[in-house]
Parts: structure tokens; sequence; C-alpha cells
């Protein structure tokens, strides 16, 4: 399924990566800007990209499992 081309105006603080003006929409990744959105195509960038969530992703789980450890630690 193809996915629309992301409006600036439209793209959410949430969707994007890391606060940086790209933004997945699907298997897509897109240079987003006041003045348009482009997609990125290149593989060696998009590839960097995917690498980046993922590990941002992996970053977000291991402090969100501290934060609950800590939390449970201080109940005890």
């Amino acid at each position: 399924m193809s996915h629309p081309a992301p409006s600036w105006a439209l793209v959410r603080r949430s969707e994007r990566l890391a606060d940086a003006p790209v933004v997945r929409r699907g298997t897509d990744w897109w240079l987003v800007s006041a003045s348009g959105s482009v997609p990125a195509s290149d593989p060696v960038f998009t590839d960097e990209l995917d690498r980046f969530a993922t590990d941002l992703a992996a970053a977000d789980r291991v402090v969100a499992e501290i934060r609950a450890q800590s939390k449970a630690e201080a109940r005890q």
C-alpha cells in the first residue's frame, strides 16, 4: 500500500525520527520541510535511517525498563 507524501503541517513531532525532519510512512522514508517533502531513495541513507530507528527504539525500551525497575525498587 502506497502512503501519501507527508505534509510538514500534518507531521506530528512524535512521527519524526529523533526530532529530525525525516518521517517513515510505511516502508518509505521522507525528508520533510516547510517547503515540501521529498522521498529518501538512496539505499545507503535509508539503511542508516532504518538502523538508527531500530537503535533508538531499543534505547527507548531500555530506558523504560530502567525506570520501571527504579519505581519498583522505590516501593520496596
